[in-house]
């Protein structure tokens, strides 16, 4: 079965963007060992999951990097080349290369596509996403990218839990950056 691994930005006190769904206060500078990282851990990866609202800024964003000759490297052609599935329940149509929009209900289409042949599925969110993916116990690992800011209030992404979610702390790495890169395997009560 593949495992459905989420990667998320997040502030020390936990959301990943504030009340509005601004994320001005991520750490964009990455140094290359962060980019290392983050390219090792998306290896067995061949398929991205993301909500329409991250997709709107995500897949824009990385096409222009990967057209920038300073600034294109081995990861920003990684993160094009993955083909991407976007969840929306109003889009119909887009132009990003390399996607497919679904309409489908998330947990049972992300349930289907764990148990279908391929490598592992990675997520980058956004908020209701991850939450729905977490309600549901699909989430195998999770990389909580924790960025050294705290912003008080915002978007959560474990406030859907009906009952407590236990996880096991795998690793604890800090990068020159200032991200620390927490990862847990949940330990669901099934």
């Amino acid at each position: 079965m593949r495992k459905l691994i989420l990667q998320m930005q997040v502030s020390v006190d936990g959301f990943v963007a504030d009340e509005k769904g601004d994320t001005g206060w991520l750490v964009h500078d990455w140094d290359q060992q962060l980019k290392d990282y983050v390219l090792a851990l998306t290896q067995s990866v061949d398929l991205i999951l993301m909500g329409r609202k991250l997709a709107d800024t995500f897949i824009p964003a990385w096409t222009a990097r990967a057209g920038d000759p300073d600034i294109a490297d081995v990861y920003t052609h990684r993160m094009n080349d993955l083909p991407k599935m976007v969840f929306s329940r109003t889009q119909t149509g887009h132009g990003w290369q390399n996607t497919v929009l679904v309409n489908e209900e998330l947990p049972e289409e992300a349930a289907r596509l764990k148990k279908s042949p391929g490598g592992d599925i990675i997520t980058y969110g956004g908020s209701h996403l991850a939450a729905s993916l977490i309600q549901e116990q699909l989430i195998d690992e999770f990389y909580l990218f924790v960025n050294p800011v705290a912003i008080g209030k915002g978007l959560p992404i474990f406030h859907q839990l009906e009952q407590q979610l236990s996880m096991k702390l795998v690793s604890a790495t800090s990068f020159p950056c200032g991200i620390v890169v927490l990862f847990y395997k949940p330990q669901y009560h099934r």
